[in-house]
C-alpha cells in the first residue's frame, strides 16, 4: 500500500525507523507494506525468505514482490517440498525476474525454518500453520529479521506470551515486525474508524460483531490418508482441523473481528471475555468447533458480543454492528460497506471513497 506518511520513507529507513511497533494494532499491516514501496531509493535488492509455501504465504510473497520492484524471493522454507515447487511455480509466472530460489535454498522438514533464517536473507515472511509461529518468530527476531508475522501470532496462552517477548526483543533490536490483521490498511474501514474516533456516533454502548461463513478446510476421511504416512504429517497438512495447530475457527478466522472490536475501542484489552462453543456437525477427524460465541465486557458496563459460525447452508454474514449514543456504525463484508446512520435510521454517511490498492499490498 502507497501510504503518504510511507512514502516519505525509504524502505530501509522504514524499516529501520518503524521496529517492533509496528506489531501494535493501530497499525498492523500486511506483507506488501512490510516493504513499504514500488520505487526504493536504494539500489540494494532486499532478499526475502518465505517460510510456509502454501495459498496463504504464497500470496504474501506475491504481496511483497508487488510492493517493491527491488526486491527478490531467495528462500523457501516448508515441511513439504511439494509445496515449495508449487509455489515458486506460482509466483514465477507472477514475476519470472525476481523468483531466485536456488537449490540449496529450498529447505523441507520441521527444522526448515531455522535454515532459512541463516542462509542471508534481510526480511522473513511467516505463514505456516499459526501453532509454530511463535517458535519460527523468536528465531527470526534473535537473528535480527525484519518479520511479516501471518495472524494469527499463536493459538494458545504460552505462545502469546512467547509472542509478546518477541515483540519486545524486536523492538530493542530497532527492527520491522509487522502483522496480518489486513483490515487495518483498508480505506473503507479506516475512514469508518477515524469518524468512529471523532465521535460521529457518540460514546459507544455496545458492539455486535458476526463471522458466518462455511467450512474453511473440512478434513477428508481417515481412509483418504496415503499409506504409510505418519499422523503427524496428515494433522499437518490438515492443520486447519487440529487446534493445536490452527487455533480453531474463532482465532484463525474470527481474529478479524475481534481485532475492529479491539480497534473500536482503542486497542485497550477488555475486563472479561466470557465464551461459548461446540460443534453440531460431524467432522471426520479433528478436534474444532463449528460454532464460538465470546461476550467481552470493556470499562463503564460497555459490552462486545462476537458470534462465529462455519457451517454450511446457513445464514452468512461478516459484519461489524457499533452502537452508538448517536447512531450507529454498519461495516460488512468487502470494500466500500461502511455506513452510518441516526437514531432514527437515517443513513447520515457512506464509504464512497477508493477501494484500490486493496489492503493486502
Amino acid at each position: 500500500m502507497s501510504d503518504p506518511a510511507v512514502s516519505a520513507f525509504s524502505r530501509r529507513r522504514f524499516l529501520n525507523a518503524s521496529g517492533g511497533a509496528l506489531l501494535a494494532p493501530a497499525v498492523l499491516t500486511s506483507a506488501g507494506s512490510l516493504l513499504a514501496q514500488q520505487k526504493a531509493d536504494s539500489n540494494e535488492t532486499l532478499k526475502i525468505g518465505l517460510i510456509g509455501c502454501g495459498g496463504r504465504g504464497t500470496g504474501a510473497a506475491a504481496q511483497a514482490l508487488g510492493a517493491d520492484y527491488n526486491s527478490k524471493i531467495v528462500a523457501m522454507a516448508d515441511a513439504f517440498d511439494t509445496q515449495i515447487e508449487s509455489s515458486i511455480k506460482n509466483l514465477s509466472t507472477q514475476f519470472p525476474d525476481r523468483v531466485d530460489v536456488k537449490p540449496d535454498k529450498k529447505f523441507t522438514g520441521l527444522d526448515a525454518y531455522q535454515k532459512l533464517i541463516d542462509s542471508g536473507v534481510d526480511v522473513v515472511l511467516l505463514a505456516t500453520p499459526p501453532g509454530f509461529r511463535p517458535l519460527h518468530l523468536t528465531a527470526a527476531v534473535e537473528a535480527g529479521k525484519h518479520i511479516f508475522c501471518e495472524k494469527p501470532m499463536a493459538v494458545d496462552a504460552p505462545g502469546v506470551r512467547s509472542v509478546m517477548e518477541s515483540v519486545r526483543k524486536s523492538k530493542e533490536n530497532g527492527k520491522a515486525l509487522v502483522a496480518g490483521f489486513c483490515w487495518r490498511y483498508d480505506y473503507a474501514r479506516r475512514e469508518a474508524f477515524k469518524r468512529l474516533m471523532d465521535g460521529e456516533i457518540g460514546d459507544i454502548t455496545s458492539i455486535y460483531a458476526t463471522y458466518y461463513t462455511g467450512p474453511v478446510k473440512p478434513m477428508p476421511p481417515a481412509d483418504a490418508k496415503p499409506d504409510g504416512m505418519s499422523q503427524t504429517e496428515w494433522m499437518v497438512r490438515n492443520w486447519y482441523n487440529f487446534s493445536w495447530l490452527g487455533g480453531d475457527g474463532l482465532v484463525e478466522q474470527a481474529i478479524h473481528s475481534v481485532d475492529k472490536i479491539m480497534w473500536a475501542f482503542g486497542d485497550q484489552p477488555p475486563l472479561t471475555a466470557v465464551g461459548s462453543g461446540g460443534r453440531v456437525r460431524p467432522n471426520h477427524e479433528g478436534n474444532i468447533f463449528d460454532h464460538f460465541q465470546v461476550a467481552y465486557e470493556f470499562p463503564n458496563g460497555i459490552h462486545a458480543h462476537m458470534c462465529s459460525r462455519q457451517i454450511p447452508g446457513c445464514f452468512g454474514e461478516n459484519a461489524d454492528y457499533i452502537y452508538g449514543t448517536k447512531g450507529v456504525l454498519f461495516i460488512g463484508t468487502g470494500r466500500g460497506a461502511a455506513a452510518i446512520e441516526d437514531l432514527k435510521g437515517n443513513k447520515v454517511w457512506r464509504y464512497r471513497g477508493k477501494g484500490d490498492p486493496s489492503m493486502y499490498d
